[in-house]
This record gives C-alpha cells, sequence and structure tokens, in this order.
C-alpha cells in the first residue's frame, strides 16, 4: 500500500456549513449517527416552529459525523432519504473531492482503524472528550486511485450482498419459528385473557451505589435481541444512585426501548450483574406463569406490537415504557400446564437455533474482519 500517495482528510473534504431556513409548519427529518459504523438515520421528525436553536442542513452522500462519539464509530454518508434533513453543529458534514469516491469513504469510516484515527483527533476530559474538526482534517490515508477505490468498493459490495442474503435466509427460517410458536400461543388460549400483571409482578432488588463499589452491568439488545455483559462500573464513574441487581429469570424491561423489544429474562449467567433504574425487573407469580414461556413470547414482533400500543409517540419520541403500562397489557394466555407443554415443543427446535445462532455471528463477524484487513493502520497514519 505504500505505492499509494499520503494524503490529508482536509484535502479530500469540505466542510458544509449550509445554514437550515425553516418554516414554522413543515416537518423536517433530524439526524442521528448509530455507533460503531452502524449508519445515519433519522431520529425522527420536528415541526420547523419547534427548533429552538441553529439547525445545519445535510445532503445525500456528504461524510457526516457525531463530535461527541466519532471515537465511538458515529460517522458514516447520509444516505438519499436524509437529503435535506437538519442538524445541530454537533453534527459537521463535508463534501467530497472529485478523487475521494464516497462510497469507498463510507466503507473506511466503518473500519477499526478509521475510529483509531477519530479517537487521536479527540481530546477532552471524561464525558466532554470530542473530536477536533482541525486536527481530524491533518490526519492521512493512504488513498488509491479512483478507478482502484471503485474497484474496491465493488468488491466489498458483494460481499455485503452475500452477508444479507444469508441473512434473509436465516430470517426466513427464524419467522417460520416465530409464527409456529404465535399459533400455538392463541390455539392453547383459547378464549383466555388475562392481564399482564395478573401472572408477572414487579420484583426489584435495588442496591444502594457505593463509591468503592464495583457493579458489573448488562445491557438489552432491541428486537428481540437479548440481555449482554458490559464492563464493571466503579461508583464514582456514574451519577445513579442505585441500581437494580438481576436475579435468575428476572424479565427485564429497558423503559426506553422496549416497545422496539429491549426486553429478555435474565439468563443464570447474568444473575447479580446490574442495570440502571432505566431497566426494571419483574418475575413470574407462582403456579401462574412460567419464565421460559414468556422469554420466547416477548422475543416475538406480536408481543412488541402490544406494547407499542401501550405507549404514546412515535419514533424516538415515543414516551417510555412505565411498568403499569406493560402490566395493565391485556393478551390471550395459555394456563401455565400448557405453556409448559409449547416449551417442550419449542425446544426440540433448539439445536437448529443454536446452529443459526452461530452462522449468524459468524456471518456479522465477516465484514468487520474484512475491513480490519483491508483498511489496516498501514493504510492511515495516525
Amino acid at each position: 500500500m505504500s505505492r499509494w500517495p499520503m494524503v490529508s482528510l482536509g484535502e479530500l473534504l469540505r466542510r458544509s456549513n449550509e445554514t437550515a431556513i425553516l418554516d414554522f409548519d413543515t416537518e423536517y427529518h433530524e439526524v442521528t449517527i448509530r455507533l460503531w459504523g452502524k449508519g445515519v438515520i433519522s431520529r425522527g421528525r420536528v415541526r420547523g416552529g419547534d427548533v429552538g436553536t441553529s439547525r445545519q442542513v445535510v445532503r445525500a452522500n456528504q461524510l457526516i459525523l457525531s463530535k461527541i462519539d466519532a471515537r465511538n464509530g458515529a460517522i458514516g454518508i447520509v444516505p438519499p432519504e436524509l437529503d435535506g434533513a437538519i442538524v445541530s453543529n454537533d453534527f459537521p458534514s463535508f463534501e467530497f473531492a472529485e478523487k475521494l469516491d464516497s462510497s469507498f469513504m463510507g466503507w473506511l469510516v466503518r473500519s477499526t482503524p478509521f475510529v483509531e484515527l477519530c479517537k487521536a483527533a479527540s481530546e477532552g476530559t471524561t464525558n466532554r472528550v470530542r473530536i477536533k474538526e482541525d486536527r481530524f482534517l491533518t490526519q492521512q490515508i493512504h488513498l488509491p486511485s479512483l478507478e482502484k477505490q471503485q474497484t474496491i468498493v465493488a468488491r466489498l459490495d458483494q460481499l455485503a450482498d452475500k452477508v444479507r442474503r444469508i441473512d434473509q435466509h436465516l430470517d426466513a427460517i427464524d419467522a417460520v419459528a416465530e409464527a409456529l410458536l404465535i399459533s400455538l400461543h392463541h390455539k392453547f388460549a383459547a378464549d383466555r385473557v388475562v392481564r399482564l400483571g395478573d401472572i408477572i409482578e414487579l420484583f426489584e432488588d435495588s442496591e444502594l451505589v457505593k463509591p468503592e463499589g464495583q457493579y458489573p452491568q448488562v445491557g438489552v439488545r432491541g428486537f428481540g435481541g437479548g440481555l449482554f455483559a458490559k464492563p464493571a462500573l466503579t461508583g464514582t464513574e456514574t451519577s445513579y444512585r442505585a441500581f437494580n441487581r438481576l436475579y435468575a429469570d428476572a424479565i427485564v424491561l429497558s423503559q426506553v426501548k422496549g416497545w422496539e423489544g429491549a426486553l429478555a429474562v435474565c439468563p443464570s449467567g447474568l444473575a447479580d450483574m446490574f442495570v440502571s433504574p432505566e431497566y426494571r425487573t419483574f418475575r413470574c407469580k407462582p403456579d401462574l406463569a412460567s419464565p421460559a414461556y414468556l422469554g420466547e413470547l416477548i422475543r416475538t414482533p406480536w408481543f412488541w406490537s402490544l406494547l407499542q400500543a401501550a405507549t404514546r409517540g412515535v419514533g424516538a419520541r415515543r414516551e417510555r415504557t412505565r411498568p403499569e403500562q406493560l402490566l395493565n397489557i391485556e393478551l390471550p394466555m395459555p394456563e401455565l400446564h400448557e405453556q409448559l407443554q409449547i416449551v417442550e415443543i419449542l425446544s426440540r427446535q433448539n439445536e437448529l437455533k443454536q446452529r443459526h445462532t452461530k452462522i449468524r455471528e459468524a456471518n456479522q463477524a465477516l465484514i468487520p474482519a474484512t475491513l480490519e484487513r483491508l483498511f489496516s493502520n498501514e493504510f492511515l497514519k495516525i
């Protein structure tokens, strides 16, 4: 790669400074950027008259980054559907020089080495670290010819398409399994409708935070992705006065994102770890509900639709899911012995599901690994 010339980002990117002139009654998309190269998306629409501070306009195929979270991979290309969206000054955007292909840059910024470059261009104290735009633009990369960039993009696009097709195939198989669960759920429930609060209850093991304490954290993925362990926090690293301690078979609900599937049953391996007060925990009432059964049910879009109906608002502006809203949901529900029968039927699919999980994990790791090999630190000057 040394045969490719070293070029500073300042030679390749030109700051866009299109000030937004907002109509009072018109709605505009606001932009947010997912961490770790997960894309540039809309965080919802806002009426021009409700915008209190100045905004900038972003255009399709511009590079956009978060000053606060670029060091965590919050950088990407503005998609066509967000052309004309608005952002605050914390989200600078850039036009590309002719010798830089925007799709090539879109792949490059998703790589771990480029995130390291953003970290090198950031400074500040804890919770106030921001990328410094001038320092960012002085960072250098080895730039292949435009033709070579387009060849690299074509190959990465082909790989992404293969990854996407494998995911779609796995999704289709999972949808069949989910359809079986919902079919059995309604068949066994028949005309029996319960209030969720009749079979589960709010139960929280709150622990006061001590400065010298260590609190291993747990997060909840959206869309039925389950719970995952996170690094521990010390008492001095949080502003929370208390954490909720998890216990085996607890139903854990994210109040912020529960309506999009951020809820799950706690496995024994994560018991005694902690979640913030934004995560509420519930337990099944004895002889009325099976944690294993509810764990399967709450992973379905059908259940998420019940949560969505229980809360108000749209998209990013949907209100938090309060415990009483979850508990007041009415839904068909089989008796406990029938729940256990369904769990037994579903258990026969577990081996297949475990194999699918491994395939999906390997598939998802393919693109990041490819980007890291392609855009190694030799490609970037940090």
